[in-house]
């Protein structure tokens, strides 16, 4: 991938840092923990904005350590893990959604100056993906913008369908 490609890429995965506060603030506790309706269908969702925002603390943190890994590490190993499995059972709901969303940001702006930092040889390096094989740099990364634009669509619409849009 071209170095502005790259730099294209890196700056849309910084800008990210701060949506998952905006796209809950102003919301209370019952906000954020109510289950859209079974009919609402599929651009709203099964999760409550609560289960969706701490998802996205979790992937946030899944995605800068395969970064991190296929940048220091040789042959590199990245493990799937069952988002469902882990709304499940890391108690979601009694997690806050504020420090989820500020630990969000803060690992992208601390994974951007990372990958702001890494030689160019960085990015041609591969880890393998315990499901998908091998990746880059780049590929994760190319997951990781679209992933938390895909998910903080849900949230906004379960804010609409409560009649509390985002301001």
């Amino acid at each position: 991938m071209p170095a502005t490609d790259r730099s294209s890429l890196i700056d849309a995965y910084d800008r990210g840092a701060d949506l998952a506060t905006a796209a809950i603030r102003g919301l209370t506790a019952d906000d954020l923990n109510r289950l859209p309706p079974p009919d609402a269908g599929p651009d709203v969702g099964k999760w409550s904005i609560q289960q969706v925002i701490v998802h996205l603390a979790d992937a946030e943190v899944a995605f800068a350590d395969r970064i991190k890994r296929i940048a220091a590490e040789d042959e590199a190993v990245l493990q799937a893990w069952d988002e469902n499995r882990f709304v499940e059972r890391l108690a979601y709901e009694k997690q806050s959604a504020q420090d989820a969303a500020a630990l969000i940001a803060l690992i992208r702006r601390q994974t951007a100056r990372i990958l702001r930092a890494l030689p160019d040889a960085a990015f041609d390096r591969k880890g393998r993906h315990s499901q998908r094989g091998p990746q880059s740099i780049t590929d994760v990364l190319g997951y990781a913008v679209p992933h938390l634009e895909r998910h903080l669509t849900f949230v906004h619409a379960k804010r609409n369908l409560a009649g509390k849009p985002a301001t």
